[in-house]
């Protein structure tokens, strides 16, 4: 136990910490490199999956969608955070 944990009397779990993992798409015909943490990969995948798309015509929905000062790394954590948030039917 680290001393700030000693001082708050709190434990956290955390789940396995992993660097981002860099990865490049094709997005309108253009590769680009996108870093993201391999749980954030997992969740686009799954999410591609359920709407019938590839993982990589998602993230170009996303792209398209996200506003010009959002970079497309925090623009696809922020859509995963929210549909993680929505309720399955």
């Amino acid at each position: 136990m680290n001393a700030s944990m000693m001082r708050i009397g709190v434990m956290i779990d955390l789940p396995p910490m992993t660097a981002p993992i860099k990865r490049s798409v094709t997005i309108d015909g253009h590769r680009t490199s996108v870093s993201l943490e391999d749980p954030f990969w997992k969740a686009l995948a799954l999410e591609a999956r359920t709407r019938g798309l590839t993982r990589a015509a998602l993230i170009g929905q996303i792209d398209h969608a996200r506003p010009p000062e959002v970079g497309l790394a925090t623009a696809l954590r922020l859509f995963v955070v929210d549909a993680l948030q929505q309720p399955r039917t």
